[in-house]
C-alpha cells in the first residue's frame, strides 16, 4: 500500500524510495515504479499548498541555485551540506531539463518536501513549466522511462511550487528576479496556486527576468521573454521594503555565483560543468544565524569517480588568507549591508 487510509504516504514506503535514491551513485539510474512516483507528487502538491506562495523561512538555512537535471552534483551538495533534516534547504529552481537524471533530481527533492516539510524548501523556476520542459529534457525522459501521462503528473505539481521566499525578512529569494509591477514583497502572497506561468506579468518576471549591469531602469530581454533590470532598481526595491539581499539563481555564472548592484544581488548557480559545455564552478550559501553568508564551491568533474571529488572550498580574492569566502553583514545606520 503506498497510501494509509488518510491518503499519507507511508513512512515506510517514502523511507525505501529516499534511500534507492541515495544510492544511485555514479550515474546509474535509479528503479522507481510510475506508482511510486505518482504519489510522490501527489503528496508533494498537498505539502505545497499547505506552504504560502511567499514563504517566511529562518536563518540557518543553505541556499541552492539550478540543478537542471545534474543528480550527482545534487548528491554532492548534499554530502557538502548535510542530507536534510541535518541542514536546512533553500533550492531556487529549475530542478529539471539539460541534465540526464532529471527524474532522479526532482523525486529526491519531492521525497525529502514529502518527509521534512519544513526542512526543505523548493521555489519554482522556469524549467518547472510545461511549456518549457516540453521542449529542453524532461518530456523526453519521463516519456523515454515511462510515459506521458507521468510527465503530466509532474506539470500539475511544479504548478503548485512557491514562487519567492523571505529569510528572516531581510533576504529575498526568487528563481529570476524583480518585476516593474512588483512593489511590494507581499505582492507574490496575492499570486493563486496552484498555476501556469503567464507570458508575461509578475508571476512570469519573478521565473524569468535577469539583472543587466549596462542598463538603469528596467530594459528588453534577450531571452525574448519578461525583463532585464539596472542596479538602480535593486537598490529602490530594496530600501523600499526594507531589505538587504536580493538571492537569485537562472543564469550561468563561472565561480557558482556572481555579486549585482554593489553585492546587494547575488546570483547562484548550483550545476558545475553545467551540461557538460561550460567550465563553470557550483556554489552552496549557507547564511547563519547572524545573516553572515559563506559560499561552498564545487568545482567541475570530469572524467573522476564520484566518491573522490567532494565539494572544495574556493579562495576567496575578498578573503586571501581563507579557503572560504565569508561574507560579513554589519547592518550601518543607513540599513545597508556591510559584506567584507
Amino acid at each position: 500500500m503506498m497510501m494509509t487510509i488518510e491518503g499519507v504516504m507511508d513512512a515506510t514506503v517514502l523511507d525505501d524510495i529516499i534511500r534507492r535514491l541515495l544510492e544511485g551513485k555514479g550515474g546509474r539510474q535509479v528503479q522507481l515504479s510510475e506508482s511510486e512516483i505518482r504519489q510522490i507528487c501527489v503528496n508533494a502538491r498537498h505539502v505545497l499548498l499547505s506552504q504560502p506562495t511567499l514563504l517566511h523561512l529562518h536563518a540557518p538555512i543553505k541556499i541552492c541555485g539550478d540543478i537542471h537535471g545534474q543528480y550527482q552534483d545534487l548528491l554532492r551538495l548534499f554530502e557538502n551540506g548535510g542530507f536534510p533534516p541535518a541542514s536546512t534547504y533553500l533550492f531556487l529552481g529549475d530542478y529539471v531539463d539539460r541534465g540526464k537524471q532529471s527524474l532522479e533530481t526532482i523525486c529526491l527533492l519531492l521525497a525529502y518536501k514529502v518527509k521534512y516539510p519544513n526542512n526543505i524548501f523548493l521555489l519554482r523556476g522556469n524549467h518547472e513549466d510545461a511549456k518549457i520542459n516540453r521542449i529542453y529534457g524532461f518530456y523526453d525522459e519521463c516519456k523515454r522511462r515511462f510515459n506521458v501521462r507521468l510527465w503530466k503528473i509532474f506539470t500539475d505539481c511544479f504548478n503548485c511550487l512557491p514562487l519567492a521566499a523571505l529569510i528572516d525578512e531581510k533576504i529575498l529569494c526568487m528563481h529570476g528576479g524583480l518585476s516593474p509591477e512588483l512593489n511590494n514583497v507581499n505582492q507574490i502572497n496575492d499570486l493563486p496556486r496552484p498555476t501556469e506561468i503567464p507570458d508575461n506579468g509578475l508571476l512570469c518576471d519573478l521565473l524569468w527576468s535577469d539583472p543587466a549591469p549596462s542598463i538603469e531602469g528596467w530594459g528588453e530581454s534577450d531571452r525574448g521573454v519578461s525583463c532585464t533590470f539596472g542596479s538602480d532598481r535593486v537598490s529602490e526595491f530594496l530600501k523600499r521594503n526594507d531589505l538587504d539581499l536580493i538571492c537569485r539563481g537562472h543564469q550561468v555564472v563561472e565561480d557558482g555565483y556572481e555579486f549585482f548592484a554593489k553585492r546587494r544581488l547575488v546570483t547562484i548557480f548550483s550545476a558545475p560543468n553545467y551540461g557538460g559545455e561550460f567550465d563553470n564552478a557550483g556554489a552552496l550559501l549557507s547564511v547563519d544565524e547572524a545573516l553572515m553568508c559563506s559560499f561552498d564551491i564545487l568545482k567541475p568533474v570530469s572524467n573522476k569517480p564520484f566518491e573522490n571529488n567532494p565539494a572544495e572550498s574556493k579562495p576567496s580574492s575578498y578573503r586571501s588568507n581563507t579557503s572560504r569566502l565569508t561574507l560579513k553583514k554589519a547592518l550601518l545606520s543607513t540599513g545597508s549591508p556591510d559584506f567584507r
